[in-house]
């Protein structure tokens, strides 16, 4: 069904999608200006990172990592620099995991693609839309794998080893993830629903957020108390932009994200937004119908994404993004007060009030 609504989209809003011209205002290039630097040295070693792929690799992978935002990377380097300070070089090992840290993501988006079905990312088509299911698990693979040696050709000591076991703990959490939100079942109350919604997003989304400013205060030199709390800063912040990301496939545009809207209802995904909607709008409304597996057409997606824009649900889930954030600032204050910090804060708040 998505394919027929959607699919003859693919080509003509590949050509036509430009990624949003730059805004000084925006923390998160604010950010960026702040530690050019480091990020220019993290877009060598990711050059470096993804040279033994190259043969395997087409114009479509390597402009899924061009069109990024880095937000991941950005927050590791940033929260290394919070405890390094602005004076010295960073060490080599906190570029290679900021590496390590987006190409985890690209992998869990290709991943994500094709469990979904979908037909484009960022705007241009997916991975395995381009290339076939088979190929886009074994490039998604690759990623994987080398995210990991890309990580442990920079142990130095006992402790970077531990920050090893944290990222493949967190990949095998990443997975486990992926297997709990194909699992859910639209059948289950509401309560049940929530709780399973929030565990996943935990382990698909947030704990990559956690794992990249826990390293990056790990290996900027903070004691081990720190890395935990900074972590639990980032799964919070992790949490709030998955929420928002949910929202934002209600309410914006192909233009804006990249991606079609109402891919969550086309797809059947039990995102915050349509949890929230389901419970509100009863069993017998299209929305519930079309999560239920009820067969639905263009004008019936239609009418269940405008029934979600107008649900007090949907307001909901936005005042829990905003909650996120706020629980998250209790674990960044202890922090040295500095730009780097500013920094982190402002992306926080950034990511809950992005319009839509």
């Amino acid at each position: 069904m998505e394919a027929e609504i959607y699919g003859a989209a693919v080509t003509r809003n590949a050509a036509t999608y430009t990624e949003s011209s730059i805004d000084v205002s925006n923390p998160v290039t604010a950010a960026l200006h702040l530690v050019k630097e480091d990020m220019d040295r993290y877009a060598a070693a990711l050059e470096v990172a993804l040279e033994p792929q190259m043969p395997y690799l087409t114009d479509i992978e390597l402009e899924i990592y061009k069109r990024g935002k880095k937000i991941r990377p950005l927050m590791l380097i940033l929260s290394a620099r919070m405890m390094w300070g602005s004076k010295e070089p960073l060490p080599q090992k906190v570029i290679n995991a900021a590496v390590s840290t987006e190409m985890l993501h690209v992998a869990t988006l290709i991943h994500d693609d094709i469990i979904d079905h979908a037909p484009m990312r960022r705007g241009i088509p997916s991975v395995n839309q381009h290339r076939g299911i088979d190929m886009a698990i074994l490039i998604g693979d690759l990623q994987f794998v080398q995210a990991i040696r890309c990580f442990t050709n920079s142990i130095e000591t006992e402790r970077d080893m531990h920050l090893v076991r944290l990222v493949l703990d967190s990949a095998f959490r990443i997975c486990c993830g992926e297997i709990d939100e194909l699992q859910t079942d639209p059948d289950w109350d509401f309560l049940t629903l929530k709780a399973s919604y929030f565990q996943t997003i935990e382990r698909k989304t947030a704990i990559l957020f956690g794992v990249a400013c826990e390293c990056g205060v790990a290996l900027g030199g903070g004691h081990t108390r720190q890395a935990n709390r900074i972590g639990f800063f980032g799964r919070r912040i992790g949490r709030a932009f998955q929420i928002i990301d949910d929202v934002f496939d209600i309410a914006r545009s192909l233009d804006d994200t990249g991606k079609f809207p109402g891919t969550d209802l086309a797809r059947k995904r039990l995102s915050l937004p349509i949890i929230y909607a389901m419970n509100e709008l009863g069993q017998e409304h299209i929305v519930t119908k079309i999560m239920k597996g009820t067969t639905f057409t263009q004008d019936d997606l239609m009418e269940g994404l405008t029934a979600i824009r107008h649900s007090e649900g949907f307001v909901q889930s936005l005042l829990d993004a905003r909650s996120e954030i706020i629980d998250s600032m209790r674990y960044l204050d202890t922090f040295p007060d500095n730009e780097y910090r500013t920094a982190l804060s402002d992306i926080a708040y950034y990511v809950v009030n992005r319009r839509y």
